[in-house]
């Protein structure tokens, strides 16, 4: 009796401890979270400002390079600033991996740092642009990051900006950078985040502002809204709306998104900026409207408050011709005055803590530090034939080929800032082997470019050498924003997933001067590429994303097995585009993981180690789930090897059959746990009723009666999982609806 007492009192603390399942990893005191007082100071002080401004000057607030006021104590203020993985476009900054390296980590707390790191590198090149009185562009506290999109198809261009390819995941990488971003000061933000792109955005990249985005009420509240509803419930301070339509409305106007599902269902308090162009496409794209001031009123009254462009310095106008009042502007308004007053940037701020921020911490060693961790955490291991790796550094002979081994631009990615210190591949795996290695590099081949030397002497050194590490893949300059991705030919997406043919042909060549001899493969890229053409050709495969600054040295680390490999994939790779539905269509029907009918090259979730982990005794603390109860679920895990390790455990659950379609299974919850060599772990997850809801046909979220599979493993379920070496165990559930 007193047991069950005492499991009893464990799984209500569990449960009071934390606010619903999806976020029962975070603190609910750890992050921006002013109290009612202060609020209603901010308030007050707002609408002071309002009311003694023209209609004008109102106006010159709401674009996003807002004109001075000076009788007021109102600074000129850049709103557009940028820190997807750094602060970027600026002045010297860390430049941390990219985000769908970040989510590789599964690693909440360490990507909370990532943002707290962020953060205090703007505010101190914040405060040093203050001095020199520099308020252009890239200099506010006003960061339009993070992109918490769904990368639902591998074709886009932008998804290696995402957390990849799951809502749940994404919620918590994406609430853990905002935390650490705006701080938990009682009065003032650090920075302020912005949850982009609002909603139901995810390509085609060169049709972003023509594009109708159609989406059913299951897609759109089970996939496409959840991880910014878990932004906003952590206060997010702005939701940027997208370029496209979401179901015939622009998304920035839309009454639907805006007013009644961020403002009413979710409680929203803060602002809302459109994309840059965004309402100029409302007419001039879209044909929504029959003119730009028509498209002004359309936006403000649909509760956009902030305008990146020029179309709200035609607010007066539109004003003029009663297609807007005054009372809509101040509502709008009064909501970036806010946050500028959170941000302390309006009048004289004596009690603002993150104004002393200094210099030092600029890309400090702290830092750069930080930059590798997440590197080394998020990097994948996909193949290790015969436990090739990890490589002895006292290897006689060592080939180092590819077009990345010294490109610093694959370690970039995009949205990046610039840091005095690029460690690239080549130079990170030199200056770990030992000084006795005869060590020999040739580019051997461009990431794109076709041989036009009828003369090669690269792939020979692979017959002559121990090991050929070759570290291929894409860059940001194949993948990424319409203007930014140079040498993409579908304007910043990708027509197809396959590696570039050269590379393919030169890992072929590769093999064959190689004979016996190991080929390492590492790939830089920020989306699934399809790796059947060349995973026969070479003996161990690492997922090396767009590092950062330390990247160069994070992927020798995992080489030379000074860090033991434990990313996991946040996407699915599959074979070819012709497993993929077409770029065009929303419908979650054979996409991602939850969805797919077809087996994938690599499964979401995988990733391998130089350790071996065995699972055992999955047990629930009851047979029966009954509503409104919770349970707790263990398991044992065992590092069997004499390897320290790292392991992302990873709990799906598949709901029972129904009237409606269900996915195949859904991520749940996660836990990154250390293990040291032959260390034995019990690891315990708290399950909740809200963890067993699916979605019907209208978005609605409801428990079914039946049976739960459980599965908890270190991939997603599925026999492509268990091929590769995965680990899985599964037990049913029953679900009454009973008290």
């Amino acid at each position: 009796m007193l047991k069950h007492i005492y499991l009893l009192l464990i799984i209500l603390g569990l449960f009071f401890s934390s606010q619903t399942y999806l976020y029962s990893q975070d603190s609910i005191v750890d992050f921006y979270d002013p109290s009612d007082e202060v609020l209603s100071f901010f308030e007050k002080k707002a609408e002071k400002l309002i009311s003694e401004m023209t209609i004008e000057e109102k106006a010159s607030q709401m674009v996003h390079s807002a004109r001075p006021i000076q009788r007021l104590n109102i600074e000129k203020y850049n709103w557009w600033n940028e820190a997807l993985h750094g602060v970027a476009r600026s002045a010297k900054a860390t430049v941390f991996p990219q985000a769908i390296a970040m989510a590789a980590t599964f690693d909440t707390i360490l990507i909370k740092n990532v943002g707290e790191a962020i953060s205090d590198e703007a505010r101190a090149i914040h405060n040093i642009f203050r001095q020199k009185n520099m308020k252009n562009e890239y200099t506010g506290l006003t960061f339009w990051s993070p992109n918490i999109n769904i990368f639902r198809d591998p074709r886009w261009g932008r998804g290696h900006e995402t957390y990849g390819e799951d809502p749940y995941l994404t919620s918590l990488i994406g609430r853990a950078f905002v935390k650490g971003m705006q701080g938990n000061d009682k009065k003032y933000l650090k920075v302020a985040a912005c949850a982009k792109h609002f909603a139901v955005h995810s390509g085609p990249e060169n049709e972003r502002h023509s594009f109708n985005a159609h989406v059913s009420k299951k897609d759109l509240y089970e996939t496409y809204l959840p991880a910014f509803k878990s932004l906003v419930d952590v206060n997010v301070d702005a939701i940027m709306c997208a370029y496209n339509r979401t179901n015939n409305n622009p998304c920035c106007g839309s009454n639907e998104l805006i007013e009644n599902i961020l403002r009413e269902s979710w409680n929203f308090k803060g602002h809302v900026v459109s994309d840059c162009g965004a309402i100029f496409d409302i007419n001039n794209n879209h044909s929504f409207t029959n003119s730009d001031l028509e498209s002004v009123a359309y936006a403000v009254k649909g509760g956009v408050d902030l305008n990146c462009g020029s179309m709200y310095n035609l607010i007066p106008d539109a004003i003029k011709a009663e297609l807007l009042s005054e009372k809509d502007v101040d509502k709008s308004l009064k909501r970036l005055l806010m946050t500028r007053l959170k941000l302390g940037t309006i009048g004289n701020v004596d009690d603002n803590p993150y104004s002393n921020i200094q210099p030092d911490i600029i890309n400090s060693k702290k830092h750069k530090n930080l930059a590798k961790e997440v590197a080394v955490k998020s990097i994948v291991l996909l193949k290790n034939k015969n436990n090739l790796l990890p490589l002895k550094k006292e290897i006689n002979t060592l080939f180092i080929t590819g077009p990345n081994a010294a490109n610093t631009n694959t370690l970039l990615g995009n949205y990046h800032g610039l840091s005095s210190e690029i460690v690239t591949p080549l130079e990170g795996i030199v200056g770990q082997i030992s000084k006795g290695t005869m060590v020999r590099y040739k580019m051997g081949v461009g990431i794109n470019d076709q041989q036009t030397n009828r003369t090669e002497w690269s792939a020979s050194l692979a017959g002559s050498s121990d090991a050929t590490i070759a570290i291929m893949g894409i860059s940001a300059l194949m993948e990424g924003e319409e203007g930014a991705a140079i040498s993409s030919n579908a304007n910043g997406d990708r027509s197809g997933i396959d590696l570039p043919n050269t590379q393919i042909n030169y890992i072929k060549t590769l093999r064959n001067k190689a004979g016996s001899k190991p080929i390492i493969l590492v790939l830089n890229s920020g989306s699934a590429l399809n790796l059947s053409e060349v995973e026969p050709y070479v003996d161990a495969i690492i997922y090396a994303w767009y590092l950062g600054e330390q990247g160069g040295n994070a992927i020798a680390e995992i080489i030379f097995g000074d860090s033991n490999p434990s990313g996991k994939l946040p996407f699915t790779i599959p074979r070819s585009t012709d497993q993929l539905p077409d770029y065009k269509d929303y419908s979650m029907k054979n996409r991602t993981y939850r969805y797919i009918q077809y087996i994938p090259m690599y499964p979401f979730g995988f990733g391998l180690s130089y350790s071996q982990i065995k699972f055992s005794d999955l047990n629930f603390s009851d047979d029966i789930f009954k509503i409104g109860n919770s349970m707790t679920v263990s398991l044992k895990v065992e590092n069997i090897s004499d390897k320290y390790t790292e392991e992302v455990i990873q709990m799906y659950i598949t709901q029972p059959d129904s009237n409606y379609i269900n996915p195949k299974f859904s991520l749940k919850q996660f836990k990154r746990i250390f293990l040291g060599p032959r260390e034995k772990k019990i690891i315990t997850f708290l399950l909740t009723s809200q963890m067993l809801e699916s979605f019907d046909a209208n978005g609605n979220s409801k428990l079914q009666t039946g049976t739960y599979k459980i599965t908890i493993g270190n991939s997603s379920p599925g026999i492509r999982s268990k091929q590769l070496g995965a680990t899985l165990l599964s037990k049913e559930l029953d679900y009454l609806n009973a008290k």
